[in-house]
Order: structure tokens, then sequence, then C-alpha cells
């Protein structure tokens, strides 16, 4: 089963979720802004992807610009920054077991067949 960490306002989000909705029936979805996410499952992911967690991260968010740009933050730090504002986190993110892929595209889905 594929699990999609999704943003249900972003249109990137919404796209990579209407291609795989193309794909497949057989997926979770995660609200991730409304559960939140671990620092444990975004090393997990992140593992998965084999990225780092600066891969990952929304640059242009205001949070990052006022917080974190032109600081010189571990990945530990990061990751802590990112579970802690969520909307710090590209999307969607899709896992499906020993695979993650960034859906922008949203054509990476394909990876995951």
């Amino acid at each position: 089963m594929i699990t999609i960490y999704h943003n249900t306002r972003c249109k990137k989000s919404r796209a990579g979720l209407e291609y795989l909705t193309s794909k497949t029936n057989d997926f979770e979805i995660v609200e991730y802004l409304k559960t939140g996410i671990s620092v444990g499952k975004l090393q997990e992911i992140l593992r998965l992807m084999n990225k780092n967690p600066e891969d990952i991260l929304r640059k242009q968010e205001e949070y990052y610009k006022k917080n974190i740009k032109g600081n010189d933050l571990t990945d530990s730090e990061l990751l802590k920054e990112m579970s802690e504002n969520p909307r710090l986190i590209e999307r969607p993110l899709l896992v499906k077991d020993d695979i993650a892929v960034l859906a922008q595209p949203p054509e990476e889905i394909d990876k995951l067949f």
C-alpha cells in the first residue's frame, strides 16, 4: 500500500493525489498538517529517498525566511524544525515499501510501480 503525505490546500499535492488516483486506489492519505509528522518518520522517508532534509525543505515559506535562512542548522535541527512546522516540508511525499518519492512532477509517482 502507498502512503501519500498530502496537503489539501496545495496545488502540487492535489495534482499528485489526482495522478496517484489514476494509477491505483490502494493508498492511504495522511494529512500531515493536521496529524503532524515525527522526526523519526521524516528520517525514514529521507532514508528511503536517499536525500537530506534540505532536499525536501520549502525555502519559499515565510517561516523559513524568518527563522532558518542564513542559519547553519544541522540535519537534526532541520528535522526538528520540519516536524514542528510541517509547512516547511515539500509535498506530496509518497511511500511504498522501501521506496519514497517527492511527486514533483506527479509522474515521479511512477517510480512506485
